[in-house]
């Protein structure tokens, strides 16, 4: 009979902590997740610092309850996984720290684990991949186009040149005064208004694959605080609508134009901005007659552990092992196909 392998990860790139237990290649047995939305509400945005004392504080409890749920025991653990980048580089160090002194303490091999090669392999969790495929990977700090030729083989094809999708979502809530994150409440929002909006859509016609949303911001801004000024009253609603109508008019675009380039059988779209019901309702009338659509559940949507484990199954069957030096990369990227 074939042993059961069982990887422990930990995920600690920005304000969540989170621990997840894998059991072989995708049955997630737990995945914990300790959120900090709560601490950084009231600065509208994620304080680095308050971030790394909070992952100082939970880690390790989440590692104990990951187990706990899991039903596992540490001496049946084949290894540990960890995010070492992109992240904040305080927050990733805290996650790392606590995965090498498990490694070590326990005799396991470290695995170490790109952060949004795991927003990528949280779409295994709908099914085994088909490769090649194409990936539009959507979060606070990423916008980008990636093919991957086969696991293990990331290539950049386009990128956003100035904001990520995420961070335009959350600096436009700000600025109505919504609660952070606002990405949620301006999905919400957009499907009670009308697009009246004319804000651009920058690069849209261009035959690069890159994005850029700084236009779309400040025309956003600009167009609110005029209002302001003039004592208009403009609908949230309407506002909401028409900048993500915007925002995902520009996705789709490059999205499409990347399929004709890279012509695959399955898109995978992932991070955080994937949990939009825009999004998906856009991908499901423009795209899916097309290739087929995979998503991770909205539980997996998030920064969260289980991610990082299903991504560092793909790593353990390939031998691809860390000593106890390793360190973070706050700035980790793939590579651009064109390198």
């Amino acid at each position: 009979m074939t042993k059961d392998r069982y990887i422990l990860a930990i995920e600690s790139s920005c304000d969540e902590t989170s621990v997840a237990v894998l059991k072989n290649n995708s049955e997630l047995l737990s995945n914990i997740i300790a959120s900090q939305v709560e601490s950084h509400k009231r600065f509208g945005g994620v304080v680095p610092e308050v971030a790394s004392r909070h992952h100082v504080e939970v880690v390790t409890l989440c590692i104990q309850d990951a187990l706990n749920e899991s039903g596992i025991g540490v001496q049946q653990l084949d290894a540990v996984a960890v995010t070492y980048g992109p992240g904040l580089v305080g927050a990733l160090l805290v996650g790392m720290a606590a995965a090498k002194a498990f490694a070590w303490a326990n005799g396991l091999p470290l695995i170490p684990i790109n952060h949004m090669t795991g927003h990528l392999m949280a779409a295994r969790e709908a099914g085994a991949l088909t490769y090649p495929l194409l990936a539009l990977l959507v979060s606070g700090g990423h916008t980008e186009l990636v093919y991957v030729k086969e696991p293990g083989d990331y290539k950049i094809v386009g990128e956003t040149r100035d904001d990520a999708v995420g961070e335009a979502y959350d600096k436009v809530g700000r600025v109505m005064g919504l609660t952070y994150p606002a990405g949620k409440e301006i999905d919400n929002l957009a499907h009670k208004g009308q697009d009246i909006y004319d804000f651009p859509r920058a690069m849209i016609k261009e035959d690069n694959l890159d994005f850029s949303f700084s236009g779309l911001k400040s025309a956003f801004i600009n167009l609110y605080h005029n209002a302001q000024q003039k004592g208009q009253a403009l609908k949230s609603t309407d506002l909401s609508a028409s900048f993500q109508a915007a925002v995902l008019d520009i996705l789709l675009a490059k999205t499409k134009r990347a399929l004709e380039l890279y012509p695959v059988k399955t898109l995978v779209v992932a991070g955080g901005v994937a949990a939009n019901h825009g999004l998906r309702e856009r991908l499901a009338e423009e795209v899916a007659d097309q290739v087929e659509v995979r998503i991770p559940p909205l539980r997996l949507c998030g920064d969260n552990a289980g991610m990082i484990a299903l991504a560092a199954a793909i790593e353990f069957k390939k031998g691809h092992f860390a000593n106890l030096d390793l360190n973070a990369k706050p700035s980790l990227a793939f590579e651009s196909l064109a390198d």
